[in-house]
């Protein structure tokens, strides 16, 4: 069974840095792009940044370009989401999800693609 799980959330200051992690089991990631979506409080859930199952193709939203940075390391099963100039605006939970199995050199941030998600990680940006 496909499985996701979060890690690396937390309370941190504005202009701070978080590194959050999202181990997975139950399938092969060599097939999978992965994807961070976040939901803030009385907000839809929305992309953050999608990585391509090779990790050669990789999409930021315009709000967190610049300042996030996703990457995978299919050997350990983890996605990584680099997280730095943290701002208020940036509180809220962070999701993995996964798209497929598929081949695909692209990735998207559509929700509606990814089909497997995890429990989600509370990122708190505030002094």
């Amino acid at each position: 069974q496909l499985q996701l799980v979060e890690s690396g959330g937390g309370l941190v200051q504005p202009g701070g840095s978080l590194t959050l992690s999202c181990a997975y089991s139950g399938f092969t990631m060599d097939y999978y792009n992965m994807a961070w979506f976040r939901q803030a409080p009385g907000k839809e859930r929305e992309g953050v940044s999608c990585i391509s199952s090779s990790g050669g193709h990789s999409n930021y939203a315009d709000s967190v370009k610049g300042r996030f940075t996703i990457s995978r390391d299919n050997a350990k099963n983890t996605v990584y989401l680099q997280m730095n100039s943290l701002k208020p605006e940036d509180t809220a939970i962070y999701y993995c999800a996964a798209e497929g199995p598929l081949v695909q050199a692209m990735c998207f941030m559509t929700r509606t693609f990814f089909g497997s998600w995890g429990q989600g990680t509370q990122v708190t940006v505030s002094s």
